[in-house]
């Protein structure tokens, strides 16, 4: 099988692997990549203005967490 052969199959057997379409699972991404995003952010705001954002980022990336470790 060549490289190109193996990383074409890799559209299918990941999302598979965790029960999702190609579709759903890059909506699944796309959403989570958002969020940290935005965590991202908050966290940035904070770094210049300590008094703002003071739990966002990290309340983000605790659900974000329990996302992924419930989602199987």
């Amino acid at each position: 099988m060549t490289q190109i052969t193996q990383f074409l199959r890799g559209f299918q057997t990941h999302p598979a692997s965790v029960d999702e379409t190609y579709f759903g699972h890059m909506r699944f991404a796309l959403g989570f990549a958002g969020a940290l995003f935005l965590a991202g952010g908050a966290a940035l705001v904070h770094a210049f203005v300590p008094p703002l954002c003071e739990t966002t980022a990290s309340r983000r990336v605790k659900a974000l967490h329990a996302r992924i470790h419930n989602r199987h």
